[in-house]
Order: C-alpha cells, then structure tokens, then sequence
C-alpha cells in the first residue's frame, strides 16, 4: 500500500480561483477588468446585423449625452461613459440604493469591418443606437453563373 500525502486545507484557495475566473470572463467577454475600490456597471447591449449594417442599442436610462463616449479602433467599437449618483441633501435618507452608478466601458468585437466614417450613432429614451454601415468588401456579392 503506498503512502497518500495529505494536503491542508485552505479556504482562501477557492476564493482566489474563484477570483482569477471573474477576471478573466470580465477580461475575455467585456473587454475590461475594474479598478480596485472602483464602482463598475455595464449597461446591457443588443447587437444585430442586417445586410448592410451592424447596429448596437446599449441601455443607458439617466444619462445625459455629454456622458457618453463613443469611440472605434480597428474592430473594436468602445462605449464607455459614468453615471453619477444624484447628490444626497443633508435631510435626505436612503434606505435602498438598487441603480448602478460609476464608470462604465464596454467594448464589442464587431463582426465585419465597417465603414468608420459613416458611423452614426444617436440617444433617444435612454437607449444609445449606433449605426455602423458595413464596408464595400464586407457585403456578400452575389456571383453570376454562367451556362456553357
């Protein structure tokens, strides 16, 4: 019979992994990971396609434009922005706080190249709609055939 090597347990070992797969979905998935001490929200997004264009609607209810940014790189499309909690008046009590306020980014993969310099994008309701046209190149051709 061989001899089994017993290992300690240690509580905070899960805890850790448990942490570096959250850091790495945020990383993989969102494309960002949070600052220590930092509050974080992200807004949710809808991503659609159509024949020519790729349009996204992210929910972003409360915010004014001028808190918004929006900006492209290469096949990376960012929003990113902050959602500032409304200041508490001296005889002004919260009991619950359910919102999500702080920085926010989030940055998309886009499926085909666009053409960066027709991008629209416009906020309307609380939901920000960006509009980008796909290239030339990225639209299927349809090819003749011929009979012989």
């Amino acid at each position: 019979m061989a001899k089994r090597d017993i290992a300690k347990w240690d509580p905070f070992r899960d805890l850790i992994s448990l942490k570096d797969d959250f850091d790495r979905i945020f990383k993989e998935y969102l494309g960002i990971l949070p600052e220590k001490g930092e509050e974080v929200w992200f807004p949710a997004v809808d991503i659609k396609e159509t024949r020519d264009n790729i349009i996204v609607s992210a929910e972003l209810p409360g915010m004014k434009k001028e808190d918004i940014k929006v900006t492209i790189h290469g096949d990376q499309l960012s929003v990113s922005g902050e959602r500032k909690l409304e200041k508490e008046e001296k005889d002004e009590t919260y009991h619950r706080i359910e919102r999500a306020y702080g920085k926010f980014q989030r940055v998309i993969t886009l499926p085909v190249e666009v053409a960066e310099n027709k991008i629209k994008a416009s906020y309307e309701h609380g939901v920000l709609k960006i509009n980008l046209p796909k290239s030339e190149k990225s639209k299927p051709k349809e090819i003749e055939v011929s009979v012989k």
